[in-house]
Order: C-alpha cells, then sequence, then structure tokens
C-alpha cells in the first residue's frame, strides 16, 4: 500500500532527462505494483532504477506517474465513491451525522489533513529534501526493517474484527496521521494506514480499502502540483515519452494490483509482506554495504 506517496512534499522539477519509453514503462509497473501493497513504491521507485544504473527518476517524475495509480483507484472504486459522495449529501440535507458515508468522508477529509501539514512543512522548512539523508539507501533500508517489524506486531495483536461498514471518524484520523509517515521513502503509504488499521481492529481487507480511499486527495495534490509545475519548465518531447508511458502503465498495474490485494487480504494474513520488507531492507542493506 504510497503511500504517497510523495504527499505535496515535493520540492524538484526535475526529471532524469535520460529516462526511455521503456525504462518509463517498467518504472510504472513498478509504482503500480508497489503503490498499494504495504511495501512502499517511493523507496522501490529510488532503489530499483539505481539498482540497474539508470539513476534516480527524480521526484516530479515520480508524483506524476502516482497519478496513473489514482486513475486506477477512481476506476476501482468509481461506485463506492458515487455512492460515499450521494450518502454524504443526503446526511448533510438530513442532518444525519451519524450515517456510515458521512462519517467515511469525514475520516477521509480529516485523515488528509496531517500529510498535507507535514509536506507544506518539508516543502517550506527542509531545504532540497530529496537529497536529504532521510531518502539515502541506509535510512530507506533501516525504515523498511522497523516498519515490518511494526506491522507484524499488529498483524498479531490486531483484532481484526471491524468491517468497513464500522470505520469511524477516529479510524479516518488515526489512519490519517500514520499516512503522514510516508514522507519518509520506505515507510509505505498503503504499509502505515494498513498498520494503523490493524492496530484499531479493523479487518485486513477492510483496512486495505480505507486505506486506497484515503490516498485519493494526497496523491492527487501531490502529481497535479509536480504536473502544473512540469508544464512550466521547458520538456523536450523526449522528456514526455517516458512519462506518459509511466503513466499508462502505473495505471493498469496499480488497478490489478488493487483488484489482487483485496481478494488477498480476505483469506490471508499480511505475513509474506513483512517477510518481504525484512529481505528488502536487509538486501539494500547489503547492497550499501558492498558498494
Amino acid at each position: 500500500m504510497t503511500i504517497l506517496t510523495q504527499s505535496i512534499a515535493v520540492v524538484s522539477s526535475e526529471v532524469n532527462p535520460h529516462l526511455n519509453w521503456f525504462q518509463g514503462l517498467v518504472l510504472g509497473l513498478v509504482q503500480g505494483i508497489t503503490e498499494f501493497l504495504p511495501i512502499s513504491s517511493t523507496a522501490h521507485l529510488k532503489v530499483v532504477p539505481v539498482v540497474l544504473g539508470w539513476g534516480d527518476p527524480g521526484v516530479s517524475f515520480t508524483a506524476i506517474i502516482q497519478l496513473g495509480s489514482i486513475a486506477a483507484v477512481l476506476w476501482y472504486f468509481w461506485a463506492d465513491l458515487s455512492q460515499l459522495v450521494k450518502g454524504t449529501w443526503q446526511a448533510y440535507q438530513q442532518k444525519n451525522w451519524q450515517a456510515h458515508d458521512f462519517r467515511v468522508t469525514l475520516g477521509i477529509g480529516i485523515g488528509t489533513i496531517p500529510i498535507i501539514i507535514c509536506g507544506l512543512g518539508i516543502k517550506v522548512f527542509i531545504e532540497d529534501f530529496d537529497r536529504s539523508p532521510l531518502r539515502s539507501l541506509p535510512a530507506i533500508a533501516i525504515v523498511s526493517i522497523g516498519m515490518a517489524i511494526l506491522l507484524g506486531v499488529a498483524e498479531r495483536w490486531g483484532r481484526h474484527r471491524k468491517a468497513f461498514e464500522d470505520l469511524t471518524m477516529q479510524d479516518g484520523i488515526l489512519m490519517g496521521f500514520a499516512q503522514a509517515l510516508a514522507l519518509i521513502p520506505g515507510v509505505s503509504r498503503s504499509g502505515s494506514t494498513l498498520t494503523a488499521g490493524l492496530f484499531q481492529g479493523l479487518q485486513r481487507a477492510a483496512a486495505a480499502r480505507f486505506s486506497f480511499l484515503l490516498g485519493i486527495p494526497a496523491i492527487t495534490i501531490a502529481g497535479l502540483v509536480e504536473l502544473k509545475d512540469l508544464l512550466d519548465t521547458q520538456i523536450n518531447r523526449e522528456e514526455w515519452i517516458p512519462i506518459l508511458m509511466g503513466l499508462i502503465s502505473s495505471t493498469l498495474f496499480s488497478y490489478l494490483s488493487i483488484a489482487w490485494l483485496l481478494r488477498y487480504l480476505q483469506t490471508q494474513n499480511t505475513l509474506v509482506f513483512i517477510i518481504y520488507r525484512l529481505a528488502f531492507g536487509i538486501a539494500i542493506g547489503i547492497y550499501v554495504w558492498q558498494s
């Protein structure tokens, strides 16, 4: 499950000018698969191209192809989102503040505030965040291992009883604070929100479902901000091709990832992701040590 996540803490409009269409396609695949699995898309988009010798694709490229993931969420959850909008409007008209649709929508809205505030704070107060130690490979390795352990604790001690229909505004707010942690590469927006949901007693699939919906505002804002900045700069046709290929690839594989994860979590636990995150973090640590 990122989480954004870059959120809106984007500080550079640079895109790696050496990316080609195939590399854009592959990175879109990486984004699509990892955005909604609890393994950190940001970390993988930072690590995979560096390991392959392509160089860092840049914050702008990463944030923009995340729009493909948002398109996939809207595509997959269109009926749910339509019901949320309709139900929230009806609840407002009837002053029924306990209606489920109203509580979920309010939880998404309030839960988005922490990552916006933190993202703006990073943008304003941390110069060149894209090259800060928090985005280094050693930091990603440590964070990945730490979040794997935390997810393991949540998996072990979570009650897994609350269904999606039992979501409260408090659940949305707490998962929103967890989402803000995804500004640090390696945390995983999906992973941090899923972990928070499990600690709050949510069923695994319910926590993942709300995590997907919660990510819509933050990831959309991040992508649109970067897209606007990119349109204001001088970018030639060759640089747009990998971006467009990444968007298309990201949309398709994000949709498949969402569908698979929701089915998987209905009958399985998160152990496979815990093991993967531990292995991923250890592998990065070994790579850094040997470099």
